[in-house]
């Protein structure tokens, strides 16, 4: 297909071509450039602070210095600005900040720029709000200079300045003179009653150029004379290249060099398909003498056998042994989860390019000044000269916040390895990404619960088994005292008022590479906890609700989000076949309550139908961000619920792509109903909670259905 210019259309092309005739709303907004701050906007724009730019075409930029990997941020933070300084929307628009850690460090992270426990939106908040009002000020200050008047008498709305003696400007006939201006070290911020654009319905900044085609992936980069590269890698974990015959790689159309790195051997080729098929005809033999070797099974054998002992205690509170001697009822169960990909729809890639001064890193930068560190550390540079523009990423799950920035160190490497003579675009494929990647490990965990006479519960007991999220990381000096506190996220925090109480961890070395996987700890702790808590409540012959609402009478927002959800969900479904389940579970600072509505079939196939969400987000910035971001949550949760498992044969992964490993299908998805608890409370995080209650509340409901718990994941395609 062409243009009316004649020019070959790619898929971006058309999809451009097709939105600008048929949605002209797209015309009125610009999303930003994944540029520098300071050239994204037009007509070199008046710098307000470090995270505010106001061009004299009156644009407003807000400088974003976290990764919006779909999750909306870009959307959000520039909301808060643009309420604060009284913009108009259509004003609005948003850049990635360069990697500076003394400028744009993750508040909760120390002097690192990064994107992660889905911190954004709660880690920008004040700095934002102060950034918009200080903005806000210094513009009214120069307009009351301007016009002889006293500031006190000038109104902002909509981005205008006005005057009641007919006096108006808008921010960009004003922004020159006022960034000149002192800001105030304490501007003054609006209360929750004055917002214009918090908490109320505001479109999302980036949904335009990602109709359009205009939005740029780094899947989509493209340097005059850069090469691609692809990376073939042990089969084997931990495996090492023994013997390369490169000589029909070589020899396929288009493959520019073959390359061995660290990793594996690389094959660099002037298109995607051609380094494929060069790398497809590598021949070679793998050392795999230090490689993990043991399937599947065997490494659960192997868990379950740790999980017979005790471990590091996480948390032991009162005298559970003898609450265990002393009980009328004691149940057990024993849960078991897989290993799971993270499955974003754009896989690892990253673009680089060798400079006179330094390189240039184009990539959907989830840890900017580690991932500028470790390139500047392969390359023989300071930091400094490496540049890095963040591009939006095609989903992450956590997978692109790697502590040693495993696929653009990789990229670097490549680059090292041909002299530079040439920009390079790593790309992962699926297969890569499945068989080669992080996976949020494998679990094995031990539950037992104990009920006095009255049915009350009297201790709890909580042994958990899986790989360390931060061993052999830059956050190893997390762990203390053997315990990893991802790895107990959820279950050491238990609300529950239960007077007994233990948690404890073994960590145990495995060759599998692991990483955190949306909602990291909570994934597998929110299972156990919420469909624990509901055989309690079934042994001591309780309602699941009115057992954890008692149970709940020191953790209110818990009860509220739960209340809400029971509410809103209404009366439940009857008939043979179907049943109600419901989880509530606290992580990245929000309570989530779900209600989850099942029908099961005779021959043990079930569909979830509904789901009632209720999120205690504190103050939400954009519901409607928050509703998708539930909705996400139900969708990936329920994909790994249902058949997702990464699974390995005497060390090798056997999943490779969407056909043994299978995400939801939109036909699959149910119907969700999301319901935001009103808060005046300073933000919380969103990105993630949505995930843990789902499992638990759909388990919760097969069991209300067919009197079967559900301890092993994934469910498949049938109950057994």
């Amino acid at each position: 297909m062409a243009d009316r210019h004649g020019m070959a259309l790619g898929r971006r092309g058309f999809l451009r071509v097709v939105a600008l005739g048929t949605a002209g709303f797209a015309i009125g907004f610009d999303c930003g450039a994944a540029e520098d701050a300071a050239s994204s906007a037009p007509d070199s724009p008046a710098t307000f602070g470090d995270f505010v730019r106001i061009g004299s075409d009156d644009t407003v930029t807000v400088v974003i210095k976290h990764l919006d990997k779909g999750q909306g941020v870009t959307t959000g933070l520039t909301t808060i600005v643009a309420d604060e300084l009284d913009a108009d929307w259509a004003q609005m628009r948003w850049a990635f900040a360069p990697a500076d850690a003394t400028r744009y460090h993750n508040l909760n992270w120390g002097p690192v720029q990064g994107t992660g426990g889905s911190s954004s939106i709660a880690n920008s908040w004040q700095q934002l709000r102060l950034a918009g009002a200080a903005a806000r000020a210094i513009l009214v200050e120069a307009a009351a200079s301007a016009w002889q008047v006293p500031a006190a008498e000038i109104v902002v709305a909509a981005g205008v300045l006005t005057h009641p003696g007919g006096r108006s400007a808008r921010f960009g006939s004003l922004a020159a003179a006022a960034a000149a201006l002192t800001p105030p070290a304490e501007p003054v911020l609006k209360t929750p009653a004055q917002f214009t654009f918090i908490g109320k319905h505001v479109p999302r900044i980036d949904s335009p150029d990602k109709t359009t085609g205009r939005a740029q992936f780094t899947i989509d980069q493209r340097l005059p004379g850069m090469l691609t590269a692809v990376v073939a890698r042990p089969p084997r974990f931990g495996g090492r290249v023994q013997t390369i015959d490169d000589t029909a790689a070589r020899a396929v159309k288009g493959v520019v060099d073959v390359v061995r790195i660290p990793r594996g051997v690389a094959v660099l080729a002037d298109s995607t398909w051609a380094a494929i098929k060069g790398r497809d005809a590598l021949q070679i033999e793998w050392d795999d003498s230090d490689a993990e070797q043991r399937g599947s099974q065997q490494l659960l054998a192997d868990f379950r056998q740790l999980a017979a002992t005790p471990g590091a205690a996480a948390r032991n509170e009162g005298d559970v042994d003898a609450a265990f001697t002393g009980a009328a009822q004691v149940i057990e169960a024993t849960y078991e989860f897989p290993y799971l990909a993270h499955a974003s729809m754009e896989p690892l890639d990253a673009l680089i390019a060798l400079t006179d001064g330094g390189c240039e890193v184009w990539t959907g930068c989830q840890s900017q000044t580690s991932d500028q560190r470790a390139v500047a550390d392969v390359l023989g540079l300071a930091p400094a000269q490496v540049t890095v523009h963040t591009l939006i990423a095609g989903g992450s799950f956590g997978r692109r916040a790697v502590p040693d920035s495993d696929f653009v160190v990789e990229a670097a490497t490549i680059v090292k390895a041909i002299g530079g003579r040439a920009p390079v675009k790593l790309q992962w494929t699926r297969e890569d990404d499945m068989r080669g990647g992080r996976y949020r490990p494998m679990c094995v965990q031990v539950l037992r619960g104990a009920l006095d006479a009255a049915g009350q519960p009297v201790a709890w007991s909580q042994r958990i088994v899986t790989q360390s999220f931060l061993r052999g990381t830059a956050f190893e000096g997390m762990i203390q005292n053997g315990v990893d506190i991802t790895s107990v996220e959820g279950a050491r925090g238990l609300p529950y008022a239960i007077p007994n109480l233990r948690v404890d961890l073994h960590n145990p070395e495995a060759g599998v590479p692991t990483l955190w996987w949306r909602s990291v700890g909570h994934s597998f702790n929110g299972y156990t906890t919420e469909t624990f808590i509901d055989e309690m409540a079934a042994a001591a012959g309780q309602d699941a609700v009115e057992f954890r609402r008692a149970l709940l009478k020191d953790a209110p927002r818990h009860l509220a989000a739960l209340d809400l959800a029971v509410a809103q969900a209404g009366t439940a479904p009857t008939g043979k076949g179907r049943g109600r389940g419901v989880a509530v579970h606290e992580s990245f600072g929000s309570v989530v309550a779900e209600v989850a509505d099942v029908v099961v079939d005779d021959d043990g196939r079930f569909k979830v139908e509904r789901v009632t969400c209720a999120v205690d987000c504190g103050i939400a910035v954009n519901p409607d961000i928050v509703r998708a971001q539930m909705e996400g949550g139900v969708g990936y949760a329920l994909s790994a619920l249902l058949r997702e498992a990464v699974t390995l044969d005497a060390g090798r992964v056997v999943e490779a792509n969407f056909d043994r490993y299978r995400p939801l299908r939109i036909h699959e998805m149910p119907v969700v109903d999301v319901h935001i608890v009103p808060s005046d409370a300073p933000p919380s995080g969103v990105g993630e909670p949505g995930v843990p209650p789902l499992g638990p509340a759909v388990a919760n409901a097969l069991r209300a259905a067919t009197g079967k718990p559900q301890h092993r994941l994934p469910l498949g395609e049938r109950l057994a």
